[in-house]
């Protein structure tokens, strides 16, 4: 899952951008709201993480520019800015959940789960396509009802990136595009390696390869 992070203080910038990385997150981040406007007309997310405090423009005004546009994209708002009426305005202009600083990190990353659980229309916090099945707090997986096996960062990135869309052939650039952010180098093979470990701990008929095409895993059993 990839994910823009809006925040103009650098440390709390790098820390949250470190600790998504570490729970498996393509994390980018920009630190005003003009930057991160155009950055989402240019590259898909699966997630916003937006600071109200911004330089120059307002998180408010960004949330209501993204939503004018009718980008459905799921977003939290993190900040330090905790009356009743900012968070009213930030829930009824278009956010999807309001976190107030400080938090802790393992409350943030639940309530992504949980907002990307809702907009993916389930309310069970594991991903499943009746074959296979991801738990996303902890990062296991099994299949046909076999040995729940701990996946690595990067495994667990690419089968989350099929399983939200079962059915549907990715592409190798499509999923690159999930697992690694800006500036992560992409080795060579990489999507072909993780495949291989991945069917090594579930089974080679777990993920389908669509010759010419990319990879997908099925709509269900």
């Amino acid at each position: 899952m990839r994910v823009l992070l809006v925040e103009d203080d650098p440390m709390i910038g790098d820390a949250i951008q470190g600790a998504l990385k570490d729970a498996s997150y393509a994390a980018d981040w920009v630190k005003d709201g003009q930057t991160a406007l155009t950055t989402l007309g240019c590259q898909h997310y699966d997630l916003v993480l937006l600071d109200l405090g911004l330089p120059g423009k307002d998180g408010l005004e960004v949330l209501a520019s993204i939503r004018a546009k009718d980008n459905p994209v799921p977003l939290l708002i993190i900040t330090a800015r905790d009356g009743l009426d900012d968070r009213l305005r930030g829930l009824d202009g278009g956010a999807d959940d309001y976190v107030s600083k400080p938090f802790q990190m393992a409350e943030l990353l639940a309530r992504m789960r949980a907002v990307l659980r809702r907009k993916g229309g389930t309310a069970a916090p594991v991903l499943s396509n009746g074959v296979v099945t991801l738990d996303p707090a902890t990062k296991e997986a099994c299949a046909n009802d076999g040995p729940q096996v701990q996946l690595s960062n990067r495994e667990f990135s690419l089968l989350q990136a099929l399983l939200v869309r079962p059915g549907a052939i990715l592409s190798r650039s499509e999923l690159e595009d999930r697992i690694y952010g800006w500036g992560e180098e992409v080795e060579s093979n990489a999507v072909e390696y993780l495949i291989h470990a991945l069917r090594r701990k579930l089974g080679g008929e777990v993920i389908k390869n669509v010759r010419g095409v990319g990879w997908m895993v099925s709509k269900g059993a």
